[in-house]
């Protein structure tokens, strides 16, 4: 028996709101790294938001692509997902780690808190019910509901 996930993606919701809230995101991580560490700072504080942006929207993509195959390979995906995306961060991050722009410190920091801001700032925004999978529902019809 195969079950698959019809209709939007709720993890792709999910991921797209992460990007749209990594936005507001910016203007603090980019005067902070200013501030301390100048331009190289502001070029690795950009490039780690940029794989953390990036790896929230795989997943999302990823979640979504597999679910509409079989809940079975949305669930592969999850997890050998998740050991992609770590690795692709890990290739990212071989690939400039020897440039001249770049400070390891804003960028290792930007890298890690920032997937946690944008996490804990997301658990505010996710719905936790099966008639509102994803994110809470807004102005806009629940599109899992039957159109009237």
């Amino acid at each position: 028996m195969v079950v698959r996930v019809e209709g939007p993606s709720p993890a792709m919701a999910v991921a797209v709101d992460l990007a749209k809230r990594s936005v507001w995101l910016l203007p603090v991580v980019i005067f902070v790294s200013a501030a301390i560490w100048g331009i190289d700072g502001v070029a690795s504080t950009l490039y780690a938001l940029a794989i953390v942006v990036v790896n929230f929207l795989l997943a999302g993509w990823m979640l979504a692509v597999t679910g509409r195959i079989s809940a079975a390979v949305m669930g592969a995906a999850a997890l050998f997902g998740f050991l992609l995306r770590l690795g692709l961060i890990f290739i990212a991050v071989l690939l400039v780690k020897d440039a001249a722009w770049l400070e390891l410190v804003p960028f290792g920091i930007t890298l890690v808190a920032t997937h946690l801001v944008l996490l804990f700032w997301e658990m505010r925004h996710i719905s936790s019910s099966l008639a509102f999978p994803g994110l809470k529902p807004g102005d806009e019809p629940n599109p899992y509901l039957p159109q009237k």
